[in-house]
């Protein structure tokens, strides 16, 4: 009988749990994985550093709901990815990290990269493990992938010493995958929740990424369509209800929230987005559900707290409702002020997207991007100013479809994410806009997703530093010491992309802007807009989420 090897044992364990794409980089001592996870058909990108390929796993963990798997060297390696599976655990996205370690022999004596990594996952990870023997594997594997998708999800690690992966076995007998439960939520709970709902004047729905990730979609639409309800997306939660919907005031958003009287979180937590509920009416009724009993009533009192699958306990609740909150919803004062409240807002945007000068300003290239993009876009969202500011400019009437720092708000995703999304929507374009401080993470995954012949489109927004940057009057004035915010003025990022063969554009005209958009669309290729704006010179730090009040 032929032997197997611990690498072949592992690489079968992932393709019966249905793993399809491993993110990872490889070195001593797991080159033989990634040889092994080949031979069984499962593809492998190579990426140029950790927690890139971390921020993929765990973006590929959120578009599926399949755990995400990145594979990383011992030591440096595994505390580099450390990053996604914090990113992952704090999201609660399911991924496994599979890391090297030194040979279980040398632990102790000063081995090459020798670490307690299982160690260090463990308070960050819902299951850390090595196993006890190549045998072991496969049950160590079913452990961590159950453990990652099941309930709340979040993140696992497999630690894997030389010997157990180079080691040889005759047989192993294949642990069975486990397909997680769900449930409803408690009848009498979402009898209250009726009752309450009843009653509101002035009802709010607000939709979070959660929901996206549990592919509510269908069940929240229909919620919507029949409650007639305004509703709020949070940043991911964009696309669960169409935004063209008559009822989202997303552009009303703190009218919204200060005026409801009742108030119900769909797969939303009540955290910086949403300003630990400050912003919310002090006679406010909540109901919250969640698929986590420890996050109900988390900063605010809770009126009912529903626990359960949120499509099955949607469903519920969309059920039991009578029809709309009022005979006539067009005539509710509330929804008739967010609607008022809402048309001042887009003419101040507008007007904004309408600005002429020069260099761009963000609302002028967003503008021009917008535009242009297809209906189906996959739009990766990443920086401070470029994050935040899109998020009032780009519609999406899919689900999981926009993609950004999300609850951890980590910069270095970008490029991680845009390479998953773009492996997982084959056949939709995946535009990524970041900051030209964001992009620096990891600008050298530009030559990974050449490699692996990924059509994505990448726009970095450049405003020559974090936050707010300096022309080169400014630069030069102040060169010897320089504001902390500041980068080189116009860094040429374009002429990076051509230097890994992919297409690279510097525009600083709405015109350039438009005109490359439009070329990188066109291409089957990897293209990179160096898109020059304002600089902003010094200014007071100040975004919408920075508000406690």
């Amino acid at each position: 009988m032929a032997s197997l090897t611990g690498a072949q044992v592992l690489a079968q364990a992932l393709k019966q749990q249905g793993v399809q794409v491993v993110f990872g980089i490889v070195g001593i001592p797991v080159v033989e994985i990634a040889d092994a996870i080949q031979a069984e058909g499962i593809k492998f990108i190579g990426f140029r550093n950790e927690q890139s390929c971390s921020y993929a796993a765990s973006a590929w963990g959120y578009l599926t709901q399949q755990p995400g798997v990145c594979l990383a060297v011992s030591g440096p390696g595994v505390v580099h990815a450390l990053a996604g599976i914090v990113h992952s655990q704090v999201n609660t996205w399911p991924m496994v990290l599979i890391g090297g370690a030194c040979e279980t022999l040398l632990e102790g004596a000063g081995a090459f990269q020798e670490f307690r990594q299982v160690e260090m996952c463990r308070p960050y990870t819902k299951y850390s493990a090595r196993p006890a023997s190549i045998g072991l594997i496969p049950t160590v594997v079913d452990r961590a992938f159950t453990a990652a998708a099941a309930g709340r999800p979040g993140a696992s690690y497999i630690d894997l010493p030389a010997d157990i992966i180079q080691g040889q076995v005759s047989q192993v007998k294949s642990a069975p995958s486990f397909a997680p439960a769900v449930g409803m939520a408690d009848p009498a709970a979402v009898a209250r929740a009726v009752e309450l709902l009843a009653a509101a004047k002035s009802p709010l729905l607000v939709v979070g990424k959660g929901a996206a990730y549990a592919r509510a979609e269908e069940q929240i639409r229909a919620l919507v369509d029949k409650y007639q309800a305004p509703f709020l997306p949070t940043p991911m939660g964009k696309g669960v209800v169409p935004d063209d919907h008559p009822r989202n005031v997303s552009s009303a958003r703190s009218a919204a929230l200060a005026g409801a009287d009742v108030i119900v979180l769909l797969g939303a937590r009540v955290n910086w987005l949403l300003h630990f509920g400050r912003r919310f009416s002090p006679t406010a009724k909540l109901i919250q559900i969640d698929v986590c009993p420890e996050e109900m009533g988390v900063n605010v009192p809770l009126a009912v707290g529903l626990v359960g699958h949120l499509p099955l306990v949607v469903q519920q609740l969309t059920d039991a409702l009578a029809g709309p909150f009022l005979a006539d919803p067009e005539e509710s004062e509330f929804v008739r002020g967010l609607v008022a409240h809402g048309r001042k807002n887009a003419e101040r945007q507008n007007e904004r997207y309408l600005s002429d000068e020069l260099p761009m300003t963000y609302y002028r290239a967003f503008a021009e991007i917008k535009q242009r993009l297809p209906a189906d876009v996959v739009l990766v969202s990443e920086g401070a100013n470029t994050m935040d500011i899109a998020r009032t400019v780009f519609d999406f009437q899919l689900p999981r479809r926009r993609l950004d720092c999300a609850t951890f708000a980590n910069m270095g995703v970008g490029m991680g994410y845009a390479i998953a999304a773009q492996e997982y929507y084959v056949g939709s374009r995946v535009v990524a806009i970041v900051g030209d401080s964001a992009f620096g993470f990891s600008a050298m995954e530009l030559e990974t997703a050449v490699r692996a012949r990924l059509p994505l489109i990448i726009v970095v927004i450049n405003n020559s530093g974090i936050y707010f940057g300096l022309d080169q009057d400014q630069y030069e004035e102040r060169r010897d010491v320089l504001p902390s915010t500041a980068l080189t003025p116009e860094v040429r990022y374009e002429l990076i992309a051509e230097a890994v063969g992919a297409k690279g554009y510097l525009v600083r005209t709405p015109e350039e802007l438009g005109s490359a958009v439009d070329t990188a669309l066109k291409s089957d290729g990897l293209s990179l807009i160096n898109c020059l704006i304002r600089p902003g010179g010094q200014q007071k730090l100040e975004f919408n989420w920075m508000a406690t009040k």
